[in-house]
């Protein structure tokens, strides 16, 4: 079993860096199973139908394009924590020195480091080691500038899940508006001009609670996916901090003789 997990996702040392991903399939998973339950029992088509706002729709819209976005994301990081894994591998066997071959990160025993973001900020740390001088090499900057593009990628889910929230709020104020709204028209009390009032009352009610629903649902699904992105990012980023620290930071400074 594992000579069979190791040919389709890599080398045992990789497969650990697939939990990203499996952790969002898991929890995308059950959210397909929960909206197909709900739409075997007709509530989704109950909660669709009566929207008149079509908030509702929208919502189940976004949320499913940001989904993609997010499985896209975390596709991504995975298979980066992975080169990573595999650069650390390359570089920790008794590595003594780094050198740049026109985009090409080469060590010492002559094998290229694969390429990924660790190798773009080990190849940014070789120019700037270059060009400072006999001073120690500070990476602060460069991991700074790495985090912020990294992190940049789920920022916009973040933003998307408050707008799911919001937008469940505001389907619930155009509801009540429009369950509010023939109390004004009425002008007889008789039997049939209040059943129509109750009726148009019922949908508003309907309007605001499923807009609402859909809102606190979509906007919750969506930011735990970000937030299980935000982890792997997370993990990611330290992971290139300490394999540049621990054996790349040292060899730079020896190689240019700094102090």
């Amino acid at each position: 079993m594992q000579a069979i997990a190791a040919r389709l996702f890599g080398a045992s040392y990789e497969l650990r860096d697939y939990n990203t991903l499996l952790k969002w399939l898991i929890l995308t998973g059950v959210a397909i199973f929960g909206l197909v339950v709900t739409w075997q029992f007709g509530l989704l088509q109950l909660m669709l139908n009566s929207d008149r706002s079509y908030i509702s729709l929208i919502i189940l819209i976004i949320y499913g394009i940001f989904s993609l976005h997010c499985f896209y994301q975390t596709l991504y990081i995975s298979k980066e924590t992975n080169a990573a894994h595999r650069v650390e591998y390359q570089i920790s066997r008794g590595n003594d020195s780094l050198t740049l071959i026109g985009d090409r990160v080469v060590i010492a025993d002559g094998s290229e480091l694969a390429d990924s973001r660790v190798t773009e900020h080990i190849r940014n740390l070789i120019v700037k080691a270059r060009k400072q001088g006999e001073m120690h090499l500070d990476q602060s900057l460069l991991l700074r500038n790495l985090a912020d593009s990294l992190r940049g990628r789920q920022s916009v889910g973040f933003f998307v899940a408050d707008a799911l929230l919001k937008l469940g709020l505001l389907g619930t104020v155009i509801g009540f508006i429009f369950m509010l709204s023939p109390i004004s028209t009425i002008d007889t009390f008789d039997v049939e001009s209040l059943k129509r009032a109750l009726a148009t009352m019922s949908s508003g009610m309907a309007v605001a609670l499923f807009t609402t629903l859909a809102g606190l649902v979509g906007g919750t699904l969506l930011r735990l996916q970000y937030y299980i992105l935000d982890e792997g990012t997370g993990y990611l980023f330290n992971l290139i901090t300490e394999v540049t620290e621990v054996h790349v930071i040292s060899v730079l400074d020896r190689m240019h003789g700094k102090k």
